[in-house]
């Protein structure tokens, strides 16, 4: 009896000790309003993690602000991951971590990959902490970002790729959602989230007869390096993996899936990028950045102030976005277009008539090999109002294009339209995709 109320003590010790490891200590969160939000909530967030750690997943989960991190350093590297963050303005508990899990191409589409993990590691995850913190009227979501493995065959060789699942859930279809008790509940209150796989937006359905039994074609993750967004060959092929058509293909049985359209013009195929790889974006890290190029930055801003009308109260400085290291500049432009232009047009003019004649002249100041990833061109749009109308909102505009592809542009190897369908686009937060052709009505009668 002595040993084992011993046994159930220790248990004990080893969750609570867990637990602590997974939330953010408040110190490291550098909003001040996150900070404070961080430490009013630490006994909530502590229960919490109580409970996803007492959860059996069906294969390893250990929580990461990195993803995409192979098993064996995961072990070794920081596994506190619970923390509050903003997300398109609005204030939510943001989790991320690594799932050790692969899913077979031949068996698992896109779908069906993102509904797996969401059943398996989302949801266990926002059953755990919305009871938690709910109830404080600060809290208005929860996004959870989920990296699995996808196993598949390229050139009939077996290889393996890092898939990244992110879910936004408004407070609201949160309750709604781990209240639920069955799948048609969980999907009304889904249709009121925000689901990306690798940053694309998506539709996640739980309703439909495909759900595949995880048992089946799910098998874990191998312990080989897998970088961000790299594919590295398999020492063998796992048995998940068979020709399509064979019996335990789940898919064969089925109609194909429709194929969608291209929304974009047709355009000369890029030439392909290296992919990145994993970039310590800790403050300590950006700022080690910043104080090597402090010099030249300061040069670029006093040669470039009259075309690139930056913004005098923001000079340049690294961010972190998408576990990358971006340079950025913060511009003003001007336009003359009317009220209620569409802000497509007004994103694309920003390009084409301010940044774009701008790009190999910032570059000429980071010649060569950098340490970092990208440069990141955030402007503000202002344009005028009509005589006697209200003054009009300016529009936000972000563009983060990776190095390699603004050295492809700045060798004239890429159009303009190449080096944005590479990066990434927000206006007003929101991410876009941004056709400058179809934006500016360019051949429209």
């Amino acid at each position: 009896m002595q040993k084992t109320k011993f046994t159930f003590i220790t248990i004990l010790l080893f969750v609570a000790g867990v637990a602590s490891a997974q939330v953010v200590s408040p110190v490291e969160i550098q909003d001040p309003d996150m900070r404070a939000l961080q430490q009013n909530s630490m006994s909530q967030l502590q229960v919490a993690a109580q409970h996803i750690a007492a959860h059996h997943f069906d294969y390893p989960f250990y929580f990461s602000r990195k993803l995409d991190v192979d098993q064996k350093q995961q072990q070794r590297i920081d596994q506190h991951s619970i923390r509050f963050e903003r997300f398109n303005g609005a204030t939510v508990l943001a989790i991320s971590g690594n799932y050790y899990g692969a899913y077979s191409t031949q068996k698992f589409s896109d779908g069906l990959r993102a509904r797996q993990t969401f059943l398996e590691v989302v949801l266990p995850i926002l059953k755990a902490v919305v009871p938690a913190v709910q109830a404080n009227p600060v809290v208005q979501g929860y996004a959870v970002e989920v990296s699995h493995h996808v196993l598949g065959r390229t050139m009939g060789m077996p290889m393996e790729r890092a898939e990244n699942l992110m879910v936004y859930v408004p407070q609201s279809a949160a309750a709604k959602l781990v209240a639920a008790h069955d799948k048609l509940t969980q999907q009304a209150a889904l249709l009121d989230s925000k689901v990306f796989l690798n940053a694309n937006p998506m539709d996640l359905w739980l309703t439909d007869d495909e759900q595949p039994r995880a048992h089946d074609v799910v098998v874990p993750a191998p312990v080989a390096p897998i970088m961000v967004a790299s594919i590295t060959p398999l020492p063998s092929a796992p048995s998940a993996i068979e020709p399509v058509g064979s019996k335990s293909n789940l898919l064969a049985s089925r109609a194909p899936e429709p194929v969608r359209p291209d929304p974009k013009p047709a355009a000369m195929p890029s030439p392909p990028l290296p992919a990145p790889s994993l970039r310590d974006t800790s403050p300590q890290a950006l700022a080690v950045l910043q104080s090597s190029i402090q010099g030249v930055s300061n040069h670029m801003i006093k040669e470039l102030e009259p075309q690139a009308q930056f913004v005098t109260y923001a000079p340049p400085a690294f961010v972190a976005f998408r576990h990358q290291a971006y340079l950025e500049l913060s511009l003003s432009t001007t336009l003359a277009e009317p009220t209620g232009t569409s802000r497509y047009k007004l994103a694309a003019l920003a390009f084409d008539d301010h940044l774009s004649p701008l790009l190999r002249k910032v570059l000429s100041y980071f010649p060569g090999d950098q340490s970092f990833d990208g440069i990141s061109f955030s402007t503000t749009v202002h344009t005028p109002a009509k005589q006697g109308a209200a003054a009009i909102n300016p529009l936000s505009v972000e563009f983060f294009f990776p190095l390699a592809s603004l050295r492809c542009y700045e060798s004239y190897d890429c159009t303009g339209q190449q080096i944005l369908d590479a990066g990434t686009v927000l206006i007003n937060g929101e991410r876009v995709g941004l056709a400058l052709q179809s934006a500016e009505g360019v051949g429209r009668p």
